[in-house]
């Protein structure tokens, strides 16, 4: 399963948006430096009282399709 570490840092604020259906998706940057976008509704595992702030890898199927997230490192 192929998979890609990005750095998520987001507001509480920011993360209520993308919570709510204003925003749809996720936009972050990867270590290696691609610009990576999925589905907000991933971060409803992740987040937390302060938003998302750390690293975390995405797995995704062979044709590009979102899987997982799990934090690497949080900040």
């Amino acid at each position: 399963m192929p998979s890609i570490d990005v750095v998520i840092n987001l507001t509480r604020e920011e993360c209520l948006a993308h919570y709510e259906g204003w925003a749809r998706n996720v936009r972050a940057r990867s270590l290696d430096g691609r610009r990576v976008i999925f589905p907000a509704t991933a971060l409803r595992h992740i987040v937390g009282r302060n938003g998302v702030d750390g690293v975390y890898r995405l797995t995704y199927s062979e044709s590009g399709k979102f899987e997982s997230i799990v934090a690497l490192r949080e900040n």
